[in-house]
């Protein structure tokens, strides 16, 4: 006869089985019963007190993000259920593995406005892959299996488990089965090779052929397939934001990043390419600019696991559906060797052309205050660029991105789809936990550090090791950054008085310094990245400086703003 246990004890051996060991979590009433089973499992499993919930789940995506597994974080009800939709919102836009538990009052007050009651299945069922209710203790293990199967499957996303108290406290007989299979769930589709031959006879015609890559190769665990790709077509590659780090920088086929602050040349040439193939990337509005105009010229290939993204917004001439694992080597067999040394002279003729209006004066400004790009880049080159790189968002967030380098994938962390102020130090502390090893840097505005401040005592408390970088112009940078440019510079409510953060850091026992100097900023860096343990950096950048280049919201993609040319 087996031994029964608790549905709270099932959960976390059911965690156990799936390969768990970090949970980012606040407890509360109506969660507490799995609280407490947490206790008798610290060797097992660690959890990570936050210090609001919102900071639980954008944790849990920094850590999926760089670890590669499900992120997976865990609220009571009501109240703290619903400060994780941002964070559910963000992974759901940015594809990221995450598992959100919530407890729940009791099955027979559902439906009674009882305490602390909110309808989290109705709420969250619209930003995830799956949203589930368990009301009966025998029903956790399998909703455990299936959540994590469908979270990390296919294209992934988040999924929201949502657990009643009596479920939690409720007895049954434990037995655990990994799901493998869900009827009507096809997560990776079976290649069409009709799709795959039509794929290649067109890049091996193609005389002026781009390839815009995307996230979907960092989640597809393709990178070396996508090298391959690359190297014998002998394409130009181009990346959105959260495609960046899947080829390194110094790739000599690596021509730059995408979209609306992006390089010259891949938006100039997506307009003058004859073959432009998108692989894992879902042409989102700030990578293709004005629809009407963008790359009518060209063939468009999409590669994609999501069949909902092909034909969304850019129309194809060639699809190739499914898991670009097995996408991307299936049409490397049928291309041929090709070089292109014209054609990426070009796109060294517009990176030129960029660098001497806008990135030589970022980088190495000869006076003036300290610049973003100028600080970005001196950290990167500090590290070896080997560090990953988390940016909350705004200014700081694109020129991160555009100025920071990476030498392996996983290296960016940074909300792209929903664009989360307040992501960016919750995010770092779930970075570093998934990759210990790492240097972890964070790029955080004066704006986006205040949302979630109050995780300087989660990493207070855990003693995690977080070089924190503000990057302070005492006003919401680019916000302020449109008004200057649209609004005829009325800059309505982006001034921010802001407080003392090296005092702020301090009493949170936080190594701490504050750099307003040119002359001072080579041994600050140095001081930061030799300590042992976390460090906050608050540098005083220029108050009105831009981020260019810039091609303005829904123009098209070979609009783009120079600044003072």
């Amino acid at each position: 006869m087996s031994t029964q246990i608790t549905g709270r004890e099932a959960l976390i051996r059911s965690l156990i089985q799936e390969g768990v060991d970090t949970i980012f979590g606040y407890p509360g009433g109506a969660i507490m019963p799995i609280f407490d089973t947490i206790y008798d499992y610290k060797e097992q499993i660690k959890h990570i007190l936050v210090r609001h919930e919102q900071g639980a789940t954008h944790a849990a995506q920094g850590y999926a993000r760089t670890s590669g597994k499900v992120g997976v974080a865990f609220v009571t009800s009501g109240p703290g259920a619903t400060n994780t939709i941002t964070g559910i919102a963000d992974a759901m836009m940015d594809s990221t593995p995450m598992v959100v538990v919530t407890g729940q009052v009791v099955s027979s007050l559902l439906g009674s406005d009882a305490f602390q009651e909110a309808d989290v299945v109705g709420i969250t069922q619209p930003i995830t892959k799956w949203a589930y209710q368990i009301r009966r203790a025998e029903d956790i293990p399998t909703a455990v299996a299936r959540a994590f199967y469908i979270a990390a499957s296919g294209r992934p996303g988040p999924v929201v488990l949502d657990i009643t108290k009596d479920a939690q406290n409720g007895l049954l007989d434990y037995k655990y089965e990994k799901t493998t299979f869900i009827r009507s769930y096809q997560p990776k589709p079976n290649i069409n090779n009709k799709e795959i031959e039509e794929a290649a006879r067109i890049i091996n015609a193609a005389k002026k052929p781009l390839a815009l890559i995307g996230q979907g190769v960092i989640l597809g665990e393709a990178e070396l397939e996508l090298k391959d790709f690359i190297e014998k077509s002998g394409i130009p590659a181009a990346f959105t934001v959260l495609g960046l780090s899947s080829i390194p920088t110094d790739h000599s086929q690596n021509v730059g990043m995408l979209g609306m602050h992006g390089n010259i040349g891949p938006n100039l040439k997506t307009n003058e390419c004859d073959v432009l193939i998108a692989i894992g990337m879902r042409f989102d509005d700030r990578v293709t600019g004005d629809l009407k105009t963008y790359a009518k010229q060209a063939k468009i290939i999409h590669f994609d696991i999501d069949l909902a993204e092909i034909d969304k917004n850019v129309k194809t001439t060639a699809r190739v559906y499914g898991d670009v694992k097995d996408t991307l080597p299936a049409v490397t067999k049928y291309i041929e060797n090709k070089e292109y040394p014209e054609w990426l002279g070009e796109f060294k003729a517009c990176y030129q052309r960029e660098y001497d209006v806008v990135i030589k004066n970022e980088l190495y400004p000869e006076s003036g205050h300290l610049k973003m790009g100028e600080v970005i880049n001196k950290i990167s080159e500090a590290t070896g660029n080997k560090a990953v790189l988390v940016t909350d968002v705004g200014q700081h967030q694109m020129m991160g991105v555009r100025y920071f380098k990476y030498q392996q994938s996983r290296s960016v962390v940074t909300s792209g789809g929903l664009g989360t102020m307040g992501f960016g130090l919750p995010a770092a502390i779930g970075a570093k936990v998934g990759t210990p090893d790492r240097t972890v840097c964070l790029f955080v505005g004066d704006g986006g550090i205040q949302m979630t401040i109050q995780e300087l005592g989660t990493i207070m408390q855990y003693d995690i090791d977080v070089k924190i970088v503000i990057l302070n112009n005492h006003f919401l940078g680019m916000v302020r950054q449109w008004q200057e440019l649209f609004f005829d510079e009325r800059y309505s409510e982006t001034v921010m008085k802001n407080p003392d953060f090296v005092k702020i850091a301090q009493a949170y026992n936080i190594e701490s310094k504050k750099v307003d100097k040119r002359e001072d900023l080579d041994s600050a860096i140095s001081e930061m990245l030799n300590h042992k343990g976390s460090f906050l950096l608050d540098v005083d950048v220029e108050a009105k400086g831009m981020v260019y280049p810039m091609v303005p919201a829904g123009s098209c993609v070979t609009n783009i703003l120079l600044g003072d040319e």
